[in-house]
């Protein structure tokens, strides 16, 4: 593999960093968990580990017996799409659950109040249930 310029060293090492500033600021803004983003901060620094170690890429290839440098990028990028996804995938599934207990909490209760409020008052305010649950 040729050597790389260090125009498009210099290029990849200033957009990892600048991603990995992107990252961080939307972990203080509050709109990415710290949870979701450490995935994101892992893949920044092996693209900054690259970016300096120009020869890291080969090597590593060599010793894995990849004969195409490239391609382990996008191994290693295919194999952590799927780990997140799988994370995603169990994530959606609790909060499935929770949604549902939640709701069934919701509508317990709500069945609660309005047979409260017609033992409390049995059609005296000729005010529907529902009126009474959003006040």
């Amino acid at each position: 593999m040729a050597s790389v310029p260090i125009t498009i060293q210099i290029i990849s090492l200033l957009s990892a960093l600048l991603f990995l500033l992107f990252i961080f600021r939307l972990i203080v803004k509050g709109k990415l968990r710290e949870e979701y983003s450490i995935l994101w901060i892992v893949c920044t620094v092996i693209l900054i580990i690259f970016s300096i170690w120009r020869k890291g890429l080969e090597q590593i290839s060599l010793a894995l017996g990849v004969f195409y440098p490239p391609s382990l990028i996008f191994l290693g990028a295919i194999f952590a799409i799927i780990i997140f996804l799988v994370h995603l995938s169990v994530v959606v599934s609790r909060q499935q659950n929770q949604i549902k207990v939640l709701t069934q909490e919701v509508a317990l209760l709500r069945n609660e109040l309005k047979n409260r409020h017609v033992i409390n008052e049995p059609e005296a305010s000729g005010a529907s249930p529902s009126a009474a649950l959003t006040n």
